[in-house]
């Protein structure tokens, strides 16, 4: 869905896709390889989904340029139908369980890993920061609505999961002065 929304934007090479979904950290939060595009624009090619608009020259290297076809705009209208359809909610399922059997393990053990968690999710939160400042730099300062609307929402959950888990930890720290 995201290389077809970025061709539907203007027509690009396997690499302007790459780096548009780097600069975007899509990685993290679309769940796509960024290593897999030209794979996946063979396929998409296959499909009738794009199709090569040009080959430029640059160097001693050729790049092909894709468009989006009429197939393919189709297809993405379906798939951003399908995805907004889907439920967003999803729990975080390890962590619940985890929590669930966390006498089993030694209290130290316990706090070590819950504080790993906070270490984990102020990395994430940092490089959510850092996606949202690239964007805005090559976006000249002009972020879409929709896509800070988005940021908010993972700056949210992350802020949510981490008042949880410190949460977590001071339940685990009072429960040890207890008894």
């Amino acid at each position: 869905m995201l290389v077809l929304g970025l061709l539907d934007v203007q027509p690009m090479s396997g690499y302007d896709i790459q780096q548009m979904l780097r600069i975007s950290d899509a990685e993290r939060w679309g769940g796509v390889l960024i290593g897999s595009i030209y794979h996946a624009l063979k396929k998409m090619e296959k499909e009738g989904l794009v199709a090569v608009e040009s080959i430029e020259q640059t160097g001693h290297r050729q790049k092909a340029i894709y468009k989006i076809t009429v197939t393919g705009r189709e297809h993405l209208a379906q798939l951003v139908e399908n995805t907004l359809e889907n439920s967003s909610v999803s729990y975080p399922s390890t962590i619940y369980s985890g929590l669930s059997f966390i006498e089993k393990i030694p209290r130290e053990k316990a706090l070590a890993a819950l504080n790993n968690q906070l270490v984990a999710l102020k990395k994430e939160y940092d490089a959510l920061e850092s996606g949202y400042r690239l964007k805005n730099i090559a976006m000249h300062q002009n972020i879409p609505p929709m896509t800070k609307l988005i940021f908010d929402n993972m700056y949210a959950i992350v802020n949510q999961q981490r008042s949880f888990v410190e949460n977590a930890i001071k339940l685990l720290e009072a429960q040890e002065i207890n008894k």
